[in-house]
């Protein structure tokens, strides 16, 4: 909710005045206006209190009492029951405390009256220029009383204009202390003095406590007018000075009417309220008081102000009394001046006693009770409950009850005692059925249902056939028992019910006042679903002496309560297991689930990566305990979570080995432990020894430490390279990683250099994390730690990363930043800092030449003279050598439990086995945090040539995922499947479970040829098999032929020994530069994208319709590097036509070609485009030709027209049918109302045909047969595969995986481009393309997984959040796009498009594509060839708006 100008002010006064500022949040998940205010303030705000925030729901009084400071303390909140109701045991005690209770009200002020009681002090505001006023005079009245002050507000409209004070002046204003004369201070409109005798009799004596407070508020008062220059009265009071009706109003109106003979007061002091000063405004004329208050909820007969007025007025010693009467202030929207007369023309004539209304009436005013809103994100859970219950759910506390019950409907209690109501009538029931089955005389055919019944009343589906038949018999037999009677009055209970009671976190503050005690001591069939939403980055946020319980340990302590904790963004299966449990459970049942969200607007991305962090790192553990099972013998408990189970696996080993071993020899258990302290002594005497000898060798040179800060490798190759130059120079170096030394560490090194990269916007990377910001914090807090360090830095970084002017410090700002704080530190810079530029023609070399030699003079070895030779640093090249044609010592890693990963150099030799090394990076600074190693696992990914795969091959994937991976797989880019989060010890079984599934993972990644990929065209069923069939034998052919894969994976060991050795008649021992890439497209579909691959094969079709041949490409590919001109994308040159035949030879000698001339020094050249551009076209084919013994043909025409797939059903030339799905980004996975992963499974379990998959990462089920159909049909619409309604452009989309699992990922992509469409999707709609088809693709990197660089429209990350973005790729994928901005956020991506999208609706020609007309309009230019990609980029020329 937005802040009003009421609430700002107020908020800012809140927070300049109090020592500690306590707020509820709201119910909605939305910040509140206090919330808001508090956030901006604190950006600017000199002094900042402790702001603490307390649930919606919570008891915020304990939270008050527990963090009183010995200053002032602010509670800020709105007016709601379940809030302010949870204050009232609590007043009290907190009434002697300097406490302000800033209360903003609606409308109605009912709530908040209630706690006036209670309070010496409570203060009314109806403007916000008065809540600001009131709030300087409550916090003043606070401080210098020490006695809390209740300061109710309403919340206005953003019109209102409030004037405030500097906040500097607001400390001082406090600080003040009050006038030493305490009696003589009265405002200037007060008719009488103290101590004086009004003129209606009423005496005030000097010792009244009323009249004490009341002095009090006068002098907070008056030191507010000083500050404020404004009045500010306890009454405002206008009209007749001789009245005879009296209008005293408590409420948001001003009532700013003149009228003879009626005086209007408004009150702003509503306690104390002293007799004197009330009846000062009352004149002797007056005849009648009309006490008008907007408290429409208030629930006892007399109103809290009338009854107050009314005492004072009978207890003064006037002769005549006025009659004073109540009314209640309706809606007032409504009231004018002669609704006011009319008002007191009605009191005139009523009896006294009787309640006026002035306004709408109260009833009509109110109306219906509205029912809570309910955020869209809790449908996660209540459509899983409609998905599995039905009809048969009931949410016992619906918001829909709240028409027809009222308020109450949706709390707990009241729920319970309505259920507990609706279970004895349905017991009551039971016993009505146990009772007509007694009497003989009723019908056979009812006796039958009726038993029937008894056995399957408590079965959803059985129970509710069953009833229908019981009411049909009873209705045409009409039978005269009682019972029967009975039964059909309870027939509303036959059903049985799934009865769910939903409650928020809320619950879990106050267990016995949310009813939530009661509920689980019932012994009722109950359910309740508890959902917390606190993010886990949040949990600390909150009041650190407030905690939740724990509610499901409370539960289980009952032992019959059954316990669940869910998360459905963590396991879909696991919520749908639990609420089935939960469900068929006989008692009560608490299921705790978990969707953490700040906002209603919280993207599910932000719940997702919350909700994986959370259950990973163990904050939200997964579990069911069902005292069922204990009955039945079973264990009770089952631990869910993967990471706890892994880590509690790995203790239990441990354990339970020392156990076995003490066990079997009871004497070890005193030496275990006894020689603990012996072991200690040695290995300190042995590290004492050899840091003195470590001395004495480093006797003549001080010892330098190099720490460095690394992502990729550059930063830490150089650091150890320096390193190893300063051993050769004599001196004593270490190096290490920033985060492995300590602030105390540090400060005992006399010389240190830093060398540091960067990562995202200029932050640190990974390894150098907490270090930096040690650093930062000990520079906040004005330390001088490193007095006895010399050093220096050396930074690594991309001036041309950020290209815009204000992006420009985020050039090697980590390195500049981490010099400025060891400064700051005392630190003493002994080098100037060195900057290693990417875009110097020697690249980093090029600062670093003249960085290192400044470091030796410093070190006094500049004179020294190296005849060593310098090590060779280890590449890829040097690991594949040494490899043992792809062994390593990978068989070895997998032994090592000690870790989760492999060696670095086992990590590249993993990639031709199809395997990558990754870590969670969703949690890897919390991981580091806690000391431990990443949480490492593995990504899998399947060879499978042509994309194609049987049905029993699909349940086998389905079955990996499942019990090895991460429960989810992806269809790649490549026509295969990947499988991630799949851990060590686990990767062995998986790739033998792919392989008896008669497939591999040999090459699918790595330096050979990788899937060879075909068009899935589902209507050209003869080509396609004809082209499948040639992607095959290309694929087996270009395979590489070593044994290592089977001897490491599936345990097949070498004949003979070593007698057998392996050779590569391809490869040879050092592979290929790079990887390789095949494509066999079939015109007139381009979905492989040929031209982005090293060798393309385009199918040339003869007269029959059978394959001829093909045209051959050579030199696409898609990699780059950010800000590395010498790196670009490319598209493949056409050589030449080929036979079918010749195919695999033409393949294996570009390969060759390639092997031989490819760029081996430098990887990020080493691709075949880069070879080719370096020999020119003309060389390279003569080359290959050589090699084949003849030369090509003539290329044949053909055409391409588009290169997205063909959705929904399709018939193929075999007269057998395909059905293309549309699968987002590839991810098979099951979430709320798209089951995919299940859908497909069951669809696997009877399809006869085939799948395929495509290289835009969706699926076809191919060849059903027509007796086939309807099933598969059916089981499509079941689980909504068949949906096709997706926008052109999300049909059109793609996307890598990046986050969390990639480790060269630099922003979001699979998990933010749905988000993204969404959005773009909303500007075609409004400009009438929604069906029109824009391609447009997004990676986490540069390197072009998802092939970007040939899309329409295309974003690849650079930052977390922020893009490169690209226009102008042809539709069909024979152009490729060019660098439209370097540097995009979500909002600039949204402003380009929709001015350009809108131009492009209006302007285009007929059959135009978005990529064409970006380049006639002018907004890009084309790009003609790779190694022009960079020309012109950021726009041709400027473009006029249409």
């Amino acid at each position: 909710m937005s802040a009003t100008p009421s609430v700002r002010a107020v908020a800012r006064v809140a927070y300049f005045s109090s020592d500690v500022v306590v707020h509820s949040r709201s119910s909605q998940p939305v910040p509140t206006g206090f919330e808001t205010t508090f956030d901006a303030t604190a950006r600017t705000a000199q002094n900042k209190p402790a702001v603490l925030a307390a649930p919606f729901g919570a008891d915020p009084g304990a939270t008050l009492l527990q963090n009183r400071p010995a200053g002032l303390l602010s509670y800020t909140t709105y007016s709601n029951p379940q809030v302010l109701h949870h204050l009232v045991p609590h007043l009290a005690e907190l009434a002697s405390t300097p406490t302000v209770l800033h209360v903003a009200a609606t409308d109605d002020l009912s709530d908040a009256l209630v706690l006036r009681s209670s309070i010496p002090f409570c203060i009314y505001s109806r403007t916000a220029q008065h809540a600001y006023d009131n709030a300087l005079v409550a916090a003043r009245l606070a401080r210098t009383e020490g006695k809390a002050v209740l300061h109710i507000f309403h919340v206005g409209h953003q019109r209102e204009l409030v004037l405030e004070v500097a906040e500097d002046r607001i400390p001082r204003f406090l600080a003040e202390k009050p006038a030493a004369n305490g009696n003589g201070h009265h405002h200037h409109h007060h008719t009488a003095s103290n101590g004086s005798v009004h003129a209606n009799g009423q005496s005030e004596e000097a010792d009244d406590e009323s009249s004490r407070l009341f002095r009090a508020y006068e002098h907070a008062a008056l030191a507010t007018v000083a500050l404020v220059r404004r009045a500010i009265r306890p009454f405002y009071q206008h009209g007749s000075t001789e009245p005879h009706n009296v209008v005293i109003t408590l409420g948001r109106p001003s009532f700013a009417f003149v009228f003879v003979g009626i005086s209007f007061v408004e009150l702003s002091l509503l306690k104390p309220l002293p007799p004197s000063r009330l009846l000062s405004v009352i004149p002797p004329s007056t005849q009648r008081v009309v006490v008008i208050e907007q408290v429409r909820q208030w629930q006892t007969k007399w109103t809290p102000l009338y009854l107050d007025i009314a005492s004072i007025v009978q207890q003064s010693q006037a002769e005549h009394h006025p009659i004073v009467q109540s009314c209640i202030l309706g809606d007032v929207n409504e009231v004018e001046a002669v609704d006011v007369l009319k008002l007191l023309q009605r009191a005139s004539t009523q009896d006294p006693s009787a309640r006026l209304e002035l306004g709408t009436s109260t009833s009509a005013a109110t109306g219906a009770a509205a029912a809570p809103h309910v955020p869209k994100h809790e449908s996660s859970y209540t459509k899983i409950l409609s998905h599995l219950f039905g009809d048969r759910l009931e949410i016992a506390n619906s918001p829909e009850l709240v028409p027809s019950l009222g308020q109450l409907a949706t709390s707990p209690e009241f729920t319970l005692g309505r259920i507990r109501g609706e279970l004895e009538e349905r017991a009551e029931l039971i016993a009505a059925v146990q009772e007509l089955l007694q009497d003989a005389s009723i019908p056979a055919e009812l006796h039958a249902l009726v038993s029937k019944w008894v056995l399957v009343k408590d079965d959803g589906a059985k129970s509710k056939t069953v009833s229908e038949e019981i009411l049909a018999v009873l209705d045409s037999l009409k039978p005269s028992h009682p019972a029967a009677e009975r039964i059909f009055t309870l027939r509303s209970h036959l059903n049985a019910r799934s009865r769910w009671i939903i409650g928020s976190d809320a619950w879990s503050y106050d267990l016995g006042a949310s009813g939530l005690h009661h509920a689980i001591a019932s012994k009722l069939n109950i359910n309740i679903l508890i959902l917390d939403s606190l993010p886990y980055s949040s949990r600390n946020a909150s009041d650190p002496s407030r905690r939740k319980h724990d509610v499901g340990l409370y539960a289980m302590n009952h032992g019959d309560v059954y316990v669940a904790s869910v998360a459905v963004y963590s396991s879909y299966t696991h919520v749908l297991q639990a609420l089935m449990e939960a469900d068929k459970f006989e008692g009560p049942s608490v299921v705790l689930a978990y969707l953490p969200y700040k906002e209603e607007e919280t993207p599910a991305l932000e719940i997702l990566k919350e909700t994986k962090l959370a259950v990973d790192t163990g904050y939200w553990p997964l579990y069911r305990w069902n005292p069922a099972k204990e009955r039945e013998g079973k264990e009770p408990f089952t631990l869910d979570s993967d990471a706890i189970k892994n880590d509690l696996q790995k203790f239990l080993d441990r354990q339970n080995h020392l156990s076995q071993l003490v066990r079997s020899q009871p004497q070890l258990a005193s030496e275990l432990v006894g020689s603990l302290g012996e072991n200690l002594k040695l290995a300190r005497k042995q590290r004492a020894q050899q840091s003195y000898n470590d001395l004495l060798s480093a006797i003549d040179a001080p010892p330098l430490l190099v720490l460095y800060a690394s992502d990729g490798g550059k930063a830490e190759k150089v650091a150890k390279r320096l390193a190893t130059r300063a051993k050769m120079r004599g001196l004593s170096a270490t190096v290490a990683t920033m985060d492995s030394m300590t602030v105390e560490d540090l400060a005992k090194e006399e010389y240190v250099a830093f060398v540091t990269s960067v990562a995202g916007q200029g932050e640190f990377p990974q390894n150098g994390r907490t270090l930096a910001k040690t650093l930062n914090a000990l520079t906040a807090r004005g330390e001088q730690l490193l007095s006895n360090v010399r050093y220096t830095v050396f930074g690594m970084g991309d001036s041309h990363y950020w290209p815009r002017p204000e992006d420009a410090h985020y050039y090697n700002k980590a390195c500049k930043d981490l010099d400025a704080r060891l400064e700051q530190l005392g630190a003493q810079r002994v080098v100037p800092v060195g900057l290693g530029d990417d875009q110097d023609a020697d690249g980093p070399e090029t600062g670093y030449k003249l960085w290192e030699p400044q470091l030796w003079k410093v070190l006094g070895v500049d004179a020294i003279e190296v005849q060593e030779a310098e090590p060779e640093p280890i590449t890829n090249e040097h690991i594949k050598a040494a490899s043992q044609y792809l062994r390593g010592t990978i068989a070895e890693g997998l032994e090592d439990n000690s870790t989760g990963a492999l060696a670095p150099s086992d990590t590249q030799l993993t990639k031709f086995h199809g395997i990558y090394q990754q870590d969670d990076r969703d949690i890897r600074d919390e991981r580091q945090v806690q000391g431990v190693e990443p949480a490492f696992s593995f990504m899998i990914r399947v060879r499978m040539p042509g994309g194609v795969c049987k049905p029993d091959q699909w349940l086998m994937m389905d079955q990996i995922a499942d019990e090895h991976g991460n429960g989810t797989f992806k269809i790649t880019t490549r026509q295969t499947f990947q499988f991630h989060g799949v851990i060590k010890r686990h990767l062995k079984s998986a790739i033998q479970d792919i392989n008896r599934a008669l497939l591999d993972t040999l090459a699918a990644c790595g330096d050979v040829n990788r899937n060879v990929i075909v068009s899935a065209i589902p209507s050209l069923s003869k080509v396609h098999a004809q082209a499948y069939d040639f992607a095959q034998k290309v694929s087996n052919h270009l395979l590489p032929r070593t044994t290592a894969y089977h001897e490491i994976w599936l345990d097949k060991k070498l004949v003979a020994g070593d007698a057998l050795k392996d050779v590569e008649p391809l490869y040879g021992e050092f592979y290929l530069p790079r990887k390789f890439k095949v494509a066999v497209a079939v015109p007139p579909t381009n979905d492989v994208d040929v031209f982005a691959n090293d060798v393309g094969f385009i199918a040339i079709v003869d007269e029959k319709g059978d394959l001829a041949g093909f045209n051959v490409t050579a030199g696409g590919g898609m990699g780059v590097t950010h800000g590395n001109k010498k790196t670009y994308p490319r598209l493949g040159d056409v050589l030449g036509f080929c036979t079918v035949a010749q195919g695999c030879e033409v393949a294996e000698k570009i390969m060759l070609v390639q092997r031989d001339n490819g760029n081996r020094e430098d990887r990020k050249n080493a691709r075949l485009k880069y070879t080719i551009d370096r020999m020119g076209l003309e060389t390279f084919k003569a080359e290959v030709e050589k090699l084949l013994g003849y030369q090509l043909q003539p290329a044949r025409p053909f055409t391409f027209d588009r290169n997205v797939d063909d959705f929904g059903w399709h018939t193929g030339t075999n007269g057998k049918y395909q059905f293309t799905c549309f699968i987002e980004n590839g991810r098979i996975q099951d979430e709320p109302d798209r089951d995919f992963k299940t859908g497909l499974r069951e669809i696997a379990k009877v399809h006869k045909g085939s799948f395929r998959l495509t290289a835009n990462q969706h699926l076809i089920i191919a060849d059903v047969a027509t007796e086939d159909l309807p099933q598969i049909k059916d089981l499509l619409a079941q689980y909504k595969l068949d949906n096709l309604s997706q926008s052109g452009l999300r049909l059109s989309s793609s996307a890598c995986v990046a986050f969390p699992t990639c480790g060269l990922a630099m922003a979001e992509s699979e998990r933010y481009l749905p988000i993204l469409i969404d959005k773009v999707e909303k500007i075609c709609e409004e400009n009438g393309l929604r069906n029109d088809s824009i391609v447009m693709r997004m990676t986490g990197c540069p390197n072009g997984c998802a092939r970007p660089y040939v899309a329409e429209v295309a974003f690849v990350g650079k930052a977390p959040g922020t893009y490169l973005m690209l226009l102008g790729g042809g539709y069909h994928g024979q152009r490729l796009n060019k660098i439209y901005r370097e540097t995009v956020t979500e909002p600039e991506i949204l402003a380009i498009l929709k001015p350009m999208i809108k131009r492009y609706a209006l302007e285009r020609h007929d059959g135009e594509h978005f990529g064409d007309f970006v380049i006639r309009a002018g907004y890009i230019a084309p790009t003609t060839s790779g190694k022009a990609w960079y020309d012109k980029m950021g726009g041709e020329i400027v473009v006029a708006s249409s």
